[in-house]
């Protein structure tokens, strides 16, 4: 069992910056793809970006390209995602989560492929 603890929401104005922190009790030793969704109100969960075990693979959706990074430090055990030029739209309760795979650079962007999922952490984006 995987146990997933977000930190670093919060509320900004339009244009500021915020970077989300993910605590993992994964063993080091086996891989694991790591990936941000997020859920405004009244929407469904959706993806946000991934990161390979390796850490040199990653995928956003379009919305976020060029203003969110995704990094890991596995020493660690944390994932971050670094979130910049935030706009109203970015506001949801974003999620951490975790999925196994086989090969290090391996990643997911559907929710249906992550096995563990933290509780969340609120963003609000004023304009």
């Amino acid at each position: 069992q995987v146990q997933l603890v977000e930190s670093g929401g919060g509320s900004v104005q339009t244009g500021g910056s915020l970077s989300l922190s993910c605590v993992a009790s994964y063993s080091t030793s086996s891989h694991y793809a790591m990936g941000w969704f997020r859920q405004a109100p009244g929407k469904e969960r959706e993806f946000v970006a991934t990161i390979s075990w390796s850490g040199d693979r990653t995928y956003y959706t379009d919305s976020v390209k060029g203003r969110f990074t995704i990094s890991r430090d596995n020493a660690k055990n944390c994932v971050y995602l670094h979130m910049t030029g935030l706009k109203p739209e970015d506001t949801a309760v974003y999620y951490c989560a975790a999925v196994y795979t086989l090969w290090s650079g391996g990643y997911r962007y559907t929710a249906a492929e992550y096995e563990y999922w933290g509780h969340g952490t609120q963003v609000t984006v004023s304009s």
